[in-house]
């Protein structure tokens, strides 16, 4: 039998096939744009139906001040992921940061977070330089900071819990600016200028350019190293803004607790909001709805009398829907 045989026997796809295709890239490109908002409106009417007190002034505000810190760290993560990195390191500044803020703390308010803000952003470059300039994959070069970062955090903090008296530290944590709290008015101001920054800038473009095809943007002439470094150092900046607040609300540094986890949190976010992890797409709105998403899980399991790994096995479990969805609509 010759091989113009043999192809002229074998079925090709049929109608039917062809359908199924169209219906599956449709239903993953529906999901990846609306499902997590779906998700929360689905997710608030049970807590209406079946939560007590959940429709209370103080319930959302609670909910939005455990939020807060969440949604600004992953703001930063949401532009690696853009660039088609990861950055594990998040909460390792977060703890870096809770261990410099007693230390400074004693020379005012200012100098205290400035000092954990320059931290974060200097590990942030750190980890953009070893992306960008040496080379190394990026859960590689955080991976490093994750461990590392952390076990300078015990060493500055001698391991101990430290309380914290400042008020207008403790005011970044608990305090209210005509009745919003100030973390969730900062996390709020901040979600706008990240929206800008990728929609309206030229760094942001440059950024989804590199997610998207990064050989073909240095073919370009585009800045890609500058971006890139950029891009972590945004993200190490946004991390110890967030530990500065977890250390603010807590009234106390304590560097071995301070982020525990927050890097699978922040990547829950990003990825089930509908930024993929292959890069080349930030979608700021959705990472803001992913954060919601993750807390209303966890604020529903818990206030059903179930535990905290209950909620992270499900965080688990939701971000490997989000990622065959993204890969179904990417493969079609």
């Amino acid at each position: 039998m010759t091989s113009t045989q043999r192809r002229t026997e074998e079925p090709g796809p049929t109608m039917t096939d062809t359908a199924k295709t169209v219906d599956r890239t449709r239903v993953a490109r529906w999901l990846q744009e609306y499902g997590v908002y779906v998700a929360v409106v689905a997710l608030v009417l049970f807590n209406i139906a079946f939560t007590a007190n959940f429709l209370t002034v103080g319930n959302f505000r609670t909910q939005l001040i455990q939020a807060a810190p969440v949604l600004v760290v992953a703001l930063g993560m949401a532009l690696v992921i853009g660039t088609e990195g990861v950055d594990l390191s998040v909460g390792a500044v977060m703890a870096l940061s809770a261990a410099l803020v007693p230390l400074y703390l004693g020379a005012g308010t200012l100098p205290a977070v400035a000092v954990a803000l320059a931290a974060g952003l200097a590990a942030g470059t750190l980890n953009g330089v070893l992306v960008a300039k040496v080379g190394i994959q990026p859960i590689v070069a955080t991976l490093a900071l994750l461990v590392g970062g952390r076990g300078l955090a015990l060493v500055l903090a001698d391991g101990q819990l430290i309380q914290l008296h400042d008020p207008d530290f403790l005011a970044l944590g608990n305090g209210e600016v005509l009745g919003i709290p100030v973390s969730v008015l900062i996390a709020a101001v901040l979600a706008v200028l990240v929206a800008a920054l990728v929609g309206k800038t030229a760094f942001g473009r440059r950024l989804v350019a590199i997610g998207g095809n990064r050989r073909a943007s240095v073919l370009a002439g585009l800045p890609v190293n500058r971006v890139l470094i950029g891009v972590y150092a945004i993200c190490g900046l946004l991390a110890a803004l967030a530990g500065v607040l977890s250390t603010a609300r807590l009234g106390a540094g304590d560097p071995a607790d301070a982020g525990l986890l927050m890097e699978l949190s922040a990547i829950t976010a990003v990825v089930v909001g509908g930024t993929p992890l292959t890069g080349g797409r930030v979608r700021i709105l959705g990472t803001v709805m992913g954060v919601l998403l993750m807390q209303l899980v966890r604020a529903t399991l818990i206030k059903h009398n179930l535990p905290d790994s209950t909620a992270q096995m499900i965080q688990a479990a939701i971000i490997v829907g989000a990622v065959y969805v993204a890969r179904e609509r990417s493969s079609r």
